[in-house]
């Protein structure tokens, strides 16, 4: 069986765990070659992994008929011309989160996939490890009775203190909801099901944000989105959830996510990493107990999704991290700030069911 092939498009730092994983653990699919806007971030990357092409843009790897995926790891606001251009060239696509910065943005991608029979798939892929794969066969075996609720919480002060380029997060499509929320929000749906409406509240508390970081510290720049952003979502199953994500508060840790139940409490990994810890509380034992991690791909496993996807184009069966759900979790998150504009409850319109879970793999590496 001949290897399916990936293009990638962009190699900011995000690639580089991209790159070690699909020439190292995930061999079923192959790298035909990359291309980034600073051509020695291409060329670094290519004689580090010996790849064996570098395209001088992208409409070359998009044109190349060798390349089956593309792989999209643009900036956020560069996402939908990327996915539209590759699958307006027969290109099947792999992107990173989110899949556009509006839900216009991903209700044309996701026409325009169907009407090319193409596939779209996208990060987060940190649902599919072995912290909450085990979460959610914990739930669905019953261990905290019936899903009540969830809240999720993602606190910091920002980024501009040690990113090297943290002005796209205060812009549109950067924020806390928009760059941190998609893992949050698709651990939650992926083990709590859709979303059917939402309503939140949202603020700006800077204006402006002075960068101390190099190479652009001194650097004064606007705040053009929301930077303190609480959602209420109301799931189709009963259960209400919450979450939180701010960039203008200082906390002495990040990431909490909790699911509870009818007959006890969760506390979920931090859902940007894919593995532990899990705890429970349960009246019983009147304390937190730490729960095994039961499925693989505890490290940082980032291409899992792609190669998942890959897998599914070859065998016909559906991709985990597919096109539904992060169409339906671009909605959420979109949803959110519309919410904010409107001052009211917003009712979803975007179909999810949950993908299938993973399967312990006889080999690691290559999936089911």
């Amino acid at each position: 069986m001949s290897k399916l092939r990936v293009a990638f498009i962009g190699v900011g730092s995000i690639s580089g765990i991209y790159l070690e994983n699909l020439t190292k653990l995930f061999t079923e699919v192959e790298i035909a070659g990359v291309c980034d806007l600073i051509p020695e971030r291409a060329l670094n990357a290519q004689a580090k992994y010996n790849l064996p092409r570098v395209y001088k843009d992208m409409m070359e790897a998009f044109q190349d008929p060798s390349v089956d995926i593309i792989l999209n790891l643009t900036r956020p606001y560069q996402h939908f011309e990327v996915t539209r251009l590759a699958l307006e060239h027969g290109k099947h696509v792999y992107t990173e989160k989110p899949l556009g910065i509006t839900i216009q943005e991903g209700d044309a991608l996701v026409k325009l996939a169907k009407e090319r029979g193409l596939l779209i798939g996208g990060a987060p892929d940190t649902f599919m490890g072995a912290g909450l794969q085990s979460v959610r066969k914990y739930v669905d075996a019953g261990l905290i009775g019936e899903p009540v609720g969830a809240a999720a919480f993602m606190i910091c002060r920002g980024h501009e203190t040690w990113h090297p380029d943290p002005d796209f997060y205060y812009q549109p499509g950067g924020g806390p909801m928009m760059d941190m929320g998609p893992y949050y929000i698709t651990a939650l749906v992926s083990i709590l099901g859709p979303v059917s409406r939402l309503v939140s509240a949202g603020k700006r508390t800077f204006k402006k944000r002075l960068i101390t970081s190099q190479p652009h510290s001194g650097t004064v720049i606007d705040v053009n989105t929301d930077t303190y952003v609480a959602g209420t979502m109301q799931f189709e199953s009963g259960a209400i959830g919450t979450i939180f994500t701010t960039f203008d508060v200082y906390y002495p840790s990040q990431a909490r996510l909790e699911i509870y139940g009818s007959e006890g409490t969760l506390i979920l990994p931090d859902p940007n990493y894919f593995d532990g810890p899990i705890q429970i509380y349960r009246p019983e034992s009147k304390k937190y107990d730490e729960l095994p991690l039961l499925f693989d791909y505890p490290e940082n496993s980032r291409g899992l999704g792609l190669a998942d996807m890959a897998k599914a184009l070859v065998t016909g069966r559906e991709a985990r991290a597919n096109m539904q759900q992060i169409h339906h979790v671009l909605e959420i998150l979109t949803g959110f700030e519309e919410s904010v504009k409107q001052g009211g409850w917003l009712d979803l319109k975007t179909s999810y069911h949950r993908p299938m879970p993973m399967k312990k793999a006889e080999i690691k590496g290559i999936l089911d």
